[in-house]
């Protein structure tokens, strides 16, 4: 496995990746949650919202960064080349500040410590661009539960919310 900055030759399959991962949620999980009304009216383009947000996702002119994993021939099992997983942060240079955006690791490449590498990855990043502190957020449904336990073995605090949603 081989973590490297992002290349505009990376965006077809970085929309994909994230569109494969975050689909169970909206579909499976958010969408029978909330009903039709409010997934439609808060979620119902969401393929196409990723398809608009993941190119921005990369400007380091305005403090935003992705790395990306290759997976090397014969990772897991013969997995085969291609994107294994990416993470994009930001970074607030004034208030010496970092977040993670985006985490997505491909279901070829889960449970084998992909994950801590990209957010590793990320926070030496951050640390090098004068970032103390870094924000991580993610759901609190079980769909998230694995980025959860990430973010705690990373020595991450959670701050418990709450989002309530209402067809009017």
């Amino acid at each position: 496995m081989r973590i490297r900055a992002f290349t505009p030759q990376d965006l077809t399959a970085l929309t994909d990746l994230t569109i494969e991962t975050f689909r169970p949620f909206y579909e499976d999980s958010f969408r029978p949650l909330v009903g039709e009304t409010v997934f439609a009216s808060q979620h119902g383009g969401w393929r196409d919202d990723y398809r608009r947000e993941v190119p921005g996702l990369h400007a380091p002119e305005r403090h935003l960064y992705v790395a990306v994993a290759e997976a090397d021939d014969g990772d897991r099992d013969g997995a085969g080349d291609g994107l294994a997983g990416y993470v994009a942060w930001s970074v607030d240079p004034d208030r010496r500040n970092g977040s993670i955006s985006h985490l997505a690791v491909s279901a070829l490449h889960r449970r084998g410590h992909l994950g801590t590498a990209l957010c590793e990855h990320a926070f030496a990043h951050m640390r090098g661009l004068g970032a103390e502190v870094v924000e991580i957020g993610t759901g609190g449904d079980p769909f998230h539960a694995p980025a959860r336990a990430l973010y705690e073995r990373l020595g991450c605090t959670a701050l418990p919310t709450a989002v309530y949603y209402r067809q009017l």
